[in-house]
């Protein structure tokens, strides 16, 4: 047990960073709960960018990749086993390079730029709702709905659908968490894996009767090419919103909190709008939405000054890395002008976040619209944090907002 690091304690969620503080301080990389914890900027980024270092358990034979799976307990789930445990994010190499290729095309800037207008649609026909009511609770309200809506949109999927859709990426994500993997959250994370599928597959079958421009119609196109296998294509789209649905959740949250907690910076970005897009980078540097990711060594390698034998596993902290003083200067100062700004908010190397650009986009639109509408944001009440190393973010977040 490394002193003072236990995530799962109440407080951390709220206030990680002196943890933090104190892992990047401890030499070489500690062994916690049999991870080697990489904290430290340079050693997180070496180790996310080096094509040795693999997500998945390929490398391992059969009955180690079978033990694997029991002591996480990520075993008994068909569907999740089929869908969710061999996605895109979980294998490696050219199968994990063919996946993204075919996917890229709908995540290039220019095409998500084509998703503006309905983006800031959706937000002001949200505002035009909740500013009137002048307090509201930021995630549960707006923030918990706009990724969802985004993401369905994209892929093709039924407006309506959009609750339900994250609803089960919330459920099925949240069983990754080491500490949150008790036997009801199997069953749900199964069954959320379950009905994801069968509305996938209802969608597959009228994308291919009427083609549409979305993710869905694309994504047969590349299975009728032979580019992915049909299980393929289901999990890609489900880490789609797996992927970007929460963590931007969480980033919006966090944004915003970080906003009210420095109101010289709000009044800054309020005065200057150009400034948002630097803002929101700021915002996904200061608190990471998602705060830890594994990888396996395949091979014996020496990396971040040791040598660490084929098998060892590694944790990155995102967010401990972000906040190294070694990489940036006034690590713990929330700087919407910050310029340089290369985080690890997304990661890097093989498996950086493929949608980083439509959770910025989704961001961005949000606040610019939130600011140019209201006169005064306050917090009603103290934000409620979550726990654990899955996911970084504010459940709840009360706030006033006033227009005049």
């Amino acid at each position: 047990m490394i002193e003072g690091f236990d995530p799962a304690q109440p407080d951390f969620g709220k206030n990680p960073w002196p943890a933090y503080a104190r892992l990047r301080a401890e030499p070489g990389l500690p062994l916690w709960q049999g991870f080697r914890l990489a904290s430290r900027f340079a050693d997180v980024h070496a180790i996310a960018s080096d094509r040795r270092m693999v997500r998945g358990t390929a490398m391992f034979p059969p009955a180690e990749r079978r033990r694997m799976q029991v002591a996480q307990n990520f075993h008994d789930m068909p569907f999740h086993e089929r869908f969710v445990q061999t996605s895109m994010l979980e294998i490696d190499g050219p199968d994990h390079d063919r996946l993204r290729r075919a996917v890229f095309p709908f995540f290039t800037r220019s095409r998500l730029e084509g998703l503006r207008g309905f983006v800031a649609e959706w937000v002001d026909a949200a505002l035009d709702r909740l500013i009137p009511q002048g307090r509201f609770d930021f995630i549960a309200d707006l923030a918990a709905h706009l990724p969802g809506q985004v993401i369905g949109h994209l892929i093709g999927t039924d407006p309506a659908l959009a609750p339900r859709m994250t609803r089960w990426s919330d459920e099925t994500v949240g069983y990754f968490d080491v500490s949150q993997r008790t036997a009801d959250r199997k069953a749900r994370a199964e069954a959320a894996t379950r009905a994801f599928h069968e509305a996938l597959q209802d969608l597959h079958a009228d994308r291919q009767a009427r083609p549409r421009d979305d993710l869905m119609t694309a994504m047969i196109g590349a299975e009728r090419a032979g580019l992915l296998s049909h299980d393929e294509l289901i999990a890609t789209i489900m880490q789609i919103l797996h992927a970007g649905h929460g963590s931007t959740i969480d980033a919006m949250g966090s944004g915003l909190h970080a906003l009210l907690a420095h109101p010289a910076r709000l009044a800054r970005l309020r005065a200057d709008p150009g400034l948002m897009p630097t803002a929101v980078q700021e915002m996904f540097r200061f608190a990471p939405p998602l705060i830890f990711f594994h990888r396996h060594a395949s091979q014996d390698v020496t990396i971040c000054g040791q040598d660490w034998p084929t098998g060892t596993t590694f944790g990155l902290l995102y967010a401990a890395a972000n906040r190294d003083p070694a990489a940036f200067p006034d690590p713990d100062r929330f700087d919407v002008a910050r310029r340089p700004n290369v985080h690890l908010a997304f990661g890097a190397g093989p498996h950086v976040c493929l949608g980083n650009t439509l959770a910025r986009l989704n961001t961005e639109i949000l606040f610019t619209a939130l600011l140019a509408r209201s006169r005064r944001i306050e917090r009603a009440g103290p934000a409620v944090w979550k726990t654990g190393l899955q996911a970084h973010g504010p459940l709840t977040l009360p706030i006033t907002v006033a227009t005049h």
